[in-house]
């Protein structure tokens, strides 16, 4: 939809995303005679469905793809405008060439790929939904591909995709190093040489395709990829095998070779060591990634799964806002940035408060949605001149997903996150079938780590909101012939 020149909105929300609808979302149903606009430069818009609330915390939902009209037909008072954001100008409260003026705006632009090389047609990013369809396309095709990368997007992408091998280049000692320590991550890496399970069943969500201008020319990054993103597409390349992983781990991609750049540096050390003989069979494959390692392989392509950038480029020029040290909008206890009447809200900003004890920032689905949801209130608070305390979600980390078919439960400090030498761990695993980890410092429970069906979320979250002194219980907290539930309840 085509917005009117000089248009004014109570409130323009930036950023077709989770945090984004989020925000719009709420205010428009807590306003709904004020004017509220959401800009986004995809035509099809993120929305959260399925919702659950697993406990005080914990939180799961689906994210589905949806025509913006669905959110306009929800909302009367909400208008979708398809536009990426060129520039803000903070002064005016005006947002680029469309002349939109706004008396509250709140930024939530996400995040983009780190990638290795910006200028290599063989490295591709797995962000947003076109890339995710570009990544099968090529993947149809590919007998070898190399993943670089220890977040989510590598973790989900090793384990799904299959006739083809895959080369991971992990520059920890241990996979997940960002979600769990290297005991989950030995109870987990049996899974990559074994068949997966059957699916439980197909995904039935609806999925919608871009057609036009807007799908071929590439003008505009979309919104980040849910949760399930590889659900209901196929993830298989070009061999007949089902599943092969290779790992080489403390490595990191130091060069990247084309065919012809490969085949000269390889000439060229031959004929520097005086060699007679020239190696005619060294694979014959488009690009080439030489590892810190020592080892080159060859491969179709190289992932790029290395993290996000928060997304802030397009509203720094001429404005004054303050930048955290990983270059997100810093923002305060109400998600205010440090320019007037601008919030920020997901992968964009940064927490610029002192925070609980017990949470931390990671730009993960949960805590878009948390920030979205918060920074709507607090817009509303501001104009409806009421007080608000920080959201409880900001007490405790809490985190539900799922790793190489397992449920993964991560809550407070679970990696011992800034406790240093002050800490305990109690670990219980049990191959195959579950992963238990409790935090400790000074006999009071700080975070876990849960993978498998344990069902001692609720109850370990409890421990970890209440504090309660378990020096008296030891190692008996994580006997498994106790049941804790009952034992704390």
């Amino acid at each position: 939809m085509a917005a009117n020149p000089e248009k004014t909105f109570k409130f323009v929300v930036v950023g077709g995303g989770i945090a984004g609808v989020t925000c719009a979302e709420q205010l428009a149903s807590q306003f709904p005679s004020a004017d509220v606009a959401l800009l986004t430069a995809a035509p099809l818009i993120k929305a959260v469905c399925n919702f659950k609330q697993v406990s005080k915390t914990l939180e799961e939902f689906d994210v589905e793809e949806r025509p913006s009209s669905v959110l306009e037909e929800k909302y009367p008072n909400l208008r979708v405008i398809q536009s990426a954001v060129k520039a803000l100008h903070a002064q005016q409260h005006t947002v680029d060439g469309l002349e939109i003026h706004y008396e509250k705006l709140c930024i939530c632009s996400g995040g983009r790929p780190k990638l290795l090389t910006q200028d290599n047609p063989y490295v591709l990013g797995i962000r947003d939904t076109d890339s995710a369809q570009e990544f099968q396309k090529r993947l149809s095709k590919a007998k070898r591909i190399v993943v670089v990368g220890n977040g989510g997007i590598a973790l989900e992408l090793v384990y799904e995709v299959e006739g083809c091998e895959v080369i991971w280049v992990v520059k920890d000692k241990a996979i997940g190093n960002t979600f769990f320590d290297a005991g989950a991550a030995q109870f987990l890496i049996p899974s990559l040489d074994t068949d997966k399970p059957e699916r439980a069943a197909t995904c039935k969500r609806a999925r919608y395709t871009i057609e036009g201008p807007a799908a071929t020319q590439g003008l505009a990054v979309g919104s980040a990829l849910g949760p399930d993103w590889h659900e209901g597409i196929s993830l298989r390349g070009a061999e007949e095998v089902s599943h092969r992983v290779s790992v080489e781990y403390q490595s990191e991609v130091k060069q990247i070779y084309t065919h012809q750049d490969f085949l000269l540096s390889v000439l060229l050390i031959y004929l520097f060591n005086h060699c007679t003989v020239f190696p005619y069979y060294i694979g014959s494959w488009p690009v080439y990634a030489q590892l810190t390692n020592g080892k080159t392989f060859g491969c179709d392509f190289i992932v790029s799964a290395t993290g996000v950038v928060p997304n802030t480029e397009p509203f720094l020029h001429g404005n004054s806002f303050a930048l955290a040290e990983d270059s997100g909008l810093k923002v305060d206890d109400h998600m205010m940035t440090t320019e007037p009447d601008i919030y920020a809200a997901g992968d964009v900003c940064t927490a610029g408060w002192e925070p609980s004890h017990l949470w931390q920032q990671m730009r993960l689905w949960t805590q878009a949605r948390q920030m979205g949801w918060y920074a709507g209130r607090c817009m509303a608070a501001d104009v409806l001149s009421e007080t608000i305390e920080l959201d409880f979600c900001f007490e405790l980390f809490s985190h539900i997903t799922k790793f190489f078919n397992y449920k993964v439960v991560l809550l407070g400090k679970f990696n011992g996150q800034g406790l240093g030498l002050n800490q305990e761990l109690l670990v219980r695993c049990t191959k195959g079938h579950e992963y238990v980890k409790v935090v400790l410092s000074g006999g009071r429970m700080l975070g876990a780590v849960l993978i498998g069906e344990t069902d001692l979320e609720e109850t370990f979250e409890n421990l970890i909101l209440n504090q309660m002194d378990l020096t008296p219980y030891g190692e008996e907290l994580l006997n498994p012939n106790i049941d804790i539930e009952d034992y704390f309840d």
